[in-house]
């Protein structure tokens, strides 16, 4: 399991793309998969570049990500 590790809430997640934009990584993309509110929803595609930075949780006008960090 990656030390740092971010989930996106799906159901929650209006597909605004924000975190797409802001993460310095570019892990992040917005899914072809419609959620239960008909957006497609933010998709996390390589976990283990995740840094735990939190751009994408601070941008996220939804509560819809949640951030894992490795405890030091």
């Amino acid at each position: 399991m990656p030390k740092n590790r971010t989930e996106v809430l799906v159901d929650v997640c209006k597909g605004c793309g924000l975190c797409v934009e802001f993460c310095p990584k570019k892990i992040i993309r917005l899914s072809d998969d419609i959620n239960s509110s008909g957006y497609h929803p933010a998709e996390i595609i390589d976990q283990e570049k995740c840094i735990g930075c939190g751009f994408c949780y601070l941008i996220c006008p939804e509560p819809a990500m949640v951030i894992y960090r490795e405890e030091r």
